[in-house]
């Protein structure tokens, strides 16, 4: 973990910055880049929930704070900054929410990448994953946040992924109790075999920072996509927008995640085919292993997927397969 001068451009796999493994007695620190925590009682939950695993808690200046417009973005990137120069802190959570995007151009790259440490939360801190890994190499987890539903699958792979130095190996949706009618069904939109650096998060934050400095960066790598209670006809025009923007050329594979309460929800939806109809259409006609239906982002289950870690989705298997840890 050398330190880092120059940022910016991508650097090769082997220059990855790898955070230290979590383990029993380390302090996590809270912070709120998106919306704040404002409830004293929901503020109260998290020491609870990381006590499952002997974590200590350290709570940011500003998490319960508003403020003025101004006022708001000064704190978030502050507290951001104070947590990863802060030498008692091992590793970040965060919920998501809404305003990642407007502390981007206001971060230290250099603070970061000198002090790398576990960075994980889903939603809208897609925007933090992209750019932290496009400016600083630092390998970050798209997973649960503290008021996720930390059901035993989800628990199970947030610490293996947290603290697990070894390959993380084969990954995949929970086992079901009843393969004909499964919670969680995967779906091959297309087969075969595909391997890449995983990257990935939220459709609608990837979209939202196309034309930006912290555009996504998909050649070569393993796209993961996931979003919640979005209508088809959005998640077809997003997706359009990627494939006008080039953005599927050379990738490797996709996943298309579970999409919590996305379809035709509402009477607006003037999309005239299914979800399910887009998403063969669009990311099946590619010529790439395609896999929809994994448990990321916004549902009870969730995998913790460390960006910028090699992997190979099988889409036939419904598998994906990481060859290296994201921790040391």
């Amino acid at each position: 973990m050398r330190p880092r001068s120059l940022l910016g451009q991508p650097s090769p796999q082997r220059d990855l910055i790898k955070p230290k493994a979590l383990k029993a007695g380390d302090t996590v620190g809270i912070i709120t880049p998106s919306s704040p925590i404002l409830n004293p009682s929901d503020r109260a939950k998290i020491p609870l929930l990381l006590d499952y695993w002997g974590l200590r808690v350290k709570f940011a200046p500003h998490v319960g704070s508003r403020g003025t417009f101004s006022e708001s973005i000064r704190d978030r990137v502050a507290d951001l900054h104070t947590m990863f120069a802060d030498p008692e802190v091992q590793a970040i959570m965060m919920q998501g929410g809404y305003g990642a995007m407007q502390i981007l151009d206001r971060l230290d790259w250099n603070l970061i990448a000198n002090n790398p440490k576990i960075f994980v939360g889903f939603s809208d801190i897609t925007a933090l994953h992209l750019a932290i890994h496009q400016k600083t190499r630092l390998v970050t987890f798209h997973g649960p946040n503290p008021f996720s539903t930390f059901n035993e699958y989800t628990r199970n792979a947030f610490w293996r992924s947290l603290s697990q130095t070894q390959p993380l190996g084969i990954l995949s949706n929970p086992s079901e109790n009843n393969p004909y009618r499964p919670v969680h069904p995967l779906r091959t939109v297309r087969g075969g075999r595909g391997t890449g650096a995983l990257i990935g998060g939220n459709l609608s934050l990837i979209v939202a920072l196309m034309g930006t400095p912290f555009e996504i960066e998909t050649e070569g790598k393993i796209l993961f996509l996931e979003d919640i209670g979005e209508d088809t006809y959005r998640i077809d025009r997003m997706l359009t927008q990627l494939r006008l923007a080039g953005k599927f050329a050379g990738v490797q594979g996709i996943i298309w995640a579970e999409c919590n309460r996305c379809g035709t929800n509402s009477p607006n939806d003037t999309s005239i085919y299914t979800l399910g109809e887009v998403i063969d259409g669009i990311l099946g006609s590619i010529g790439i292993p395609v896999l929809s239906g994994m448990t990321l982002g916004h549902t009870a289950n969730k995998l913790t997927l460390p960006l910028g870690i090699e992997a190979t989705l099988d889409a036939d298997a419904g598998t994906l397969e990481l060859f290296d840890s994201g921790v040391v």
